[in-house]
């Protein structure tokens, strides 16, 4: 049986996109971008693996992850595709999503890859609008989980919102129990936002190279097929462009695409 593999290998692939918020814990949290004294301008900045590895940071991948990979079969399983329930992806136990290649390289580099939900489109009643449909479940769950955190840090801690789009702490003042919760919440609001940006770039085998598919004209679809097979060597180009030549490209697209998302829960934050 073939298959159409909607997840891609993109759920782990953003820890170097992360702003380096977590050197001050609970004080300020800057989830948009951090100022480059070198370029002067605002980017995201890369920060090494070691900074990240807290548990707080682990589970929140393990939940946004899981999570994004059970929202690709949930929504496919409910177009008519039983193939994630069959293989037991269905699920939000992550040890069924976990690529143990893609976990190693995660650790050690600070990037990596989940394992793919599989999809057979065959099942789908309208192809491109249900593979379309499946893709961008994954970035949909990421956004719903960071406006629960982001709900669940208002609640607890007392959260402003800065006119940049930050979000800042009170610091100090909490309990052991309430500490842990709002660096839980506060993981998830940035895990979650990345994971959803950097999934939603049109490139393969993110799931925005899926999600455009609809919306393509019949007479580029050979050049869009063709454009899909180069995904991966441009998007490793592009990563390595950040990582060597100081051009932040996915950087810039996160932030851009993060940002509106930022507006609307400052908005929230006020009217809570």
């Amino acid at each position: 049986m073939s298959y159409v593999v909607c997840g891609g290998c993109s759920p782990l692939v953003f820890c170097y996109f992360l702003s380096p918020i977590y050197d001050i814990p609970h004080t300020t949290y800057d989830i948009q971008t951090t100022n480059s004294k070198s370029k002067g301008t605002n980017m995201v900045e890369y920060a090494p693996m070691l900074q990240f590895l807290t548990p707080t940071f682990i589970i929140s991948v393990l939940i946004a992850l899981s999570v994004h990979e059970w929202a690709h079969g949930f929504i496919a399983h409910k177009l008519g595709d039983p193939t994630a329930k069959v293989e037991g992806r269905l699920t939000l136990n992550p040890l069924a999503h976990l690529d143990p290649i893609g976990t190693a390289m995660f650790l050690i580099v600070g990037f990596g890859w989940g394992k793919p939900v599989p999809v057979d489109p065959r099942y789908f009643k309208h192809y491109k609008r249900d593979t379309s449909l499946v893709a961008l479940a994954g970035p949909a769950s990421n956004l719903l989980l960071a406006l629960l955190a982001f709900i669940v840090l208002i609640l607890f801690s007392g959260v402003a919102v800065g006119s940049q789009g930050e979000i800042m702490l009170p610091p100090g003042g909490f309990s052991a129990s309430k500490e842990l919760l709002i660096s839980l919440a506060t993981d998830l609001v940035q895990i979650n936002l990345v994971l959803m940006a950097f999934n939603l770039l049109p490139i393969a085998p993110l799931d925005g190279s899926k999600v455009i598919r609809p919306f393509i004209p019949l007479k580029y679809e050979d050049h869009y097929h063709d454009f899909m097979v180069q995904g991966p060597k441009i998007l490793l180009i592009l990563i390595l462009l950040g990582l060597f030549l100081n051009l932040p490209i996915l950087s810039w697209w996160i932030q851009l695409v993060i940002t509106p998302f930022l507006l609307l829960f400052s908005m929230i934050a006020g009217v809570l």
